[in-house]
């Protein structure tokens, strides 16, 4: 119902803001993420999630539009209320819950307070397909690997190396370093090479 709000930042602590929209003010549950995103400017704009219950309607913002989304799923979930989603991204960030999520890894869920082992395995269960669909983790991830790996193949291919040989020590090199960047990457290779 309520997307977003823009307005005037009339009071931030770590777990709500007041935004004053055009006279009005209103209060929004937020997450430590979103704290630590929020500009100290007086006027900013958060993504909203209206809960809607029999006793009360409750506004909750973020920074980003993949943390409500995050959310969203996180409440879909048995269990999962909105105060334990909200903790769960106070705790991680939005990204290490995708991941989390993603890869399984029950242990980072459960390590956030008022998760205990069923319910960590519940939300990896639920939401593990989803995730992977909204997000395109796995293509994400395979995407960036190969762009930092083909430019280090390129550099490498006009240093005189043979592509195939090549493409063999760049993959070891990426298995043992991920996240390597690309002049890591060639660095590392011509060490083996």
């Amino acid at each position: 119902m309520i997307t977003h709000i823009r307005g005037k930042l009339v009071e931030k602590n770590p777990t709500d803001v007041v935004i004053d929209c055009n006279g009005v003010g209103y209060t929004l549950n937020i997450s430590l993420h979103t704290y630590s995103q929020i500009p100290n400017e007086e006027a900013i704009k958060l993504y909203t999630y209206l809960q809607v219950k029999e006793d009360s309607h409750t506004l909750y913002g973020f920074s980003t539009i993949a943390e409500r989304e995050i959310f969203k799923l996180l409440i879909s979930v048995s269990g999962v209320g909105a105060s334990i989603a909200r903790t769960m991204l106070s705790s991680l960030t939005p990204v290490q819950v995708r991941e989390g999520i993603a890869t399984s890894n029950v242990a980072l869920i459960q390590s956030i307070k008022g998760i205990g082992a069923k319910t960590a395995q519940r939300v990896i269960l639920d939401l593990k397909d989803k995730i992977l669909k909204v997000y395109d983790i796995d293509e994400n991830s395979v995407a960036k690997s190969n762009t930092v790996k083909d430019e280090a193949l390129s550099a490498l291919e006009v240093l005189g190396f043979v592509r195939k040989q090549a493409e063999r020590v760049v993959d070891k090199v990426i298995a043992v370093q991920p996240e390597a960047n690309v002049e890591t990457i060639i660095k590392e290779a011509l060490k083996n090479l």
